[in-house]
């Protein structure tokens, strides 16, 4: 069935509740892996914006399917990184480069099998903001939707690649053809966050993410990991999650983080991991605050990005006067126990925190 979403979980017409589900429904939900080809056309790209789907895409290729990706491209603008053409690459993508002056905004994704396609229009590009943190706008049309209008995606591409445009097609095993040079490196030293990556979580803590908090030194309820459980649309707020572990039967991304908790007074370097093939969920972790007894269940924890991969953390009682600002802003819920997180600009976290300053 065709459906629209306008996400962050803004609005939605089916099932899904933004882009990131309307892919799963095109390349992961009743799709059998190696049979036809993935498509992905996008104007901007970078290694978030894939992390939910390079497994998807490896096993594909590696039955037997196709999966092509047409991308913008500029020596002079950060638009494609080389970090998500080298993981497509590895996973036996078939990546297009458009260098053009004016950037190319055309985003779309989908499939083609034997028994009909699949066509996402949307205005979310294949980076971590457009995936999950945007205002995005995506509609899904079904096989008998793109039969009806006679879209093909071997027509589109067709067209697109006969183009007089300037395109290239880079090669692992070619690092130094002009193809690379088209890309921006995703680690390059002073990487200066854009203003919409200046944001604040809020997040309403659940008993998973404070039972070790809460717990005495030396108990059963202390053991294990400490982690916040973020919500899985967490893409866009998080550095790129390169550090990659495929041990075992479940692989999982990574990134290491500094996070200043501003409760204790220190900062330490700690990591954010994606689960990509189980429950898709992103853990932070919070080892410091193990036994500190700073937060319980229900209380907020605000986590902001000041930098590229480093962020502030204050916690907040419930029933205090920050909470209560604060709160609102924690719209979507994460399951039924009354998790929930929300983001808002560190001008307006900051705003808000100046209200509530102790008087001088």
């Amino acid at each position: 069935m065709s459906e629209l979403t306008v996400h962050p979980n803004v609005y939605n017409t089916g099932q899904n509740r933004g882009l990131i589900g309307l892919l799963e429904q095109a390349w992961v939900r009743n799709f059998q892996p190696g049979e036809g080809t993935l498509y992905i056309i996008s104007g901007f790209a970078n290694y978030n914006g894939g992390v939910r789907f390079y497994d998807t895409f490896r096993r594909h290729v590696d039955k037997g399917g196709e999966v092509v990706a047409i991308f913008g491209a500029s020596a002079s603008s950060r638009i494609t990184s080389a970090q998500v053409v080298e993981e497509l690459l590895e996973a036996g993508v078939d990546v297009h480069l458009i260098n053009r002056k004016r950037l190319m905004h055309a985003k779309s994704y989908g499939r083609a099998t034997e028994n009909g396609s699949m066509l996402i229009v949307t205005s979310g590009n294949f980076t971590g903001p457009g995936m999950s943190q945007n205002i995005e706008m995506s509609v899904l049309l079904d096989e008998p939707a793109v039969e009806a209008m006679n879209f093909t995606w071997q027509g589109l591409v067709h067209e697109m690649l006969s183009q007089n445009w300037d395109y290239y097609r880079p090669a692992l095993d070619a690092r130094e053809a002009p193809a690379w040079r088209l890309l921006y490196d995703e680690f390059a030293a002073g990487v200066v966050l854009d203003e919409t990556e200046q944001t604040t979580m809020v997040l309403r803590l659940g008993h998973a993410d404070t039972a070790r908090i809460m717990a005495d030194p030396g108990t059963n309820a202390g053991k294990g990991s400490q982690y916040f459980w973020l919500s899985k649309d967490s893409f866009g707020f998080l550095p790129p999650l390169t550090i990659l572990n495929r041990r075992g039967y479940k692989t999982t991304y990574s990134s290491d983080v500094e996070i200043e908790f501003l409760d204790l007074g220190t900062t330490r370097t700690v990591r954010v991991t994606f689960e990509a093939e189980n429950n898709l969920d992103f853990r932070l972790g919070t080892g410091p605050l193990r036994y500190t007894k700073l937060a319980k269940e229900g209380d907020l924890a605000a986590i902001t990005r000041i930098a590229e991969d480093r962020y502030q953390l204050r916690l907040y009682a419930e029933g205090t006067p920050l909470y209560d600002a604060l709160i609102p802003h924690a719209v979507t819920m994460i399951g039924h126990q009354g998790k929930r997180y929300g983001y808002l600009t560190n001008a307006e976290f900051d705003k808000i925190l100046a209200a509530h300053a102790p008087a001088a």
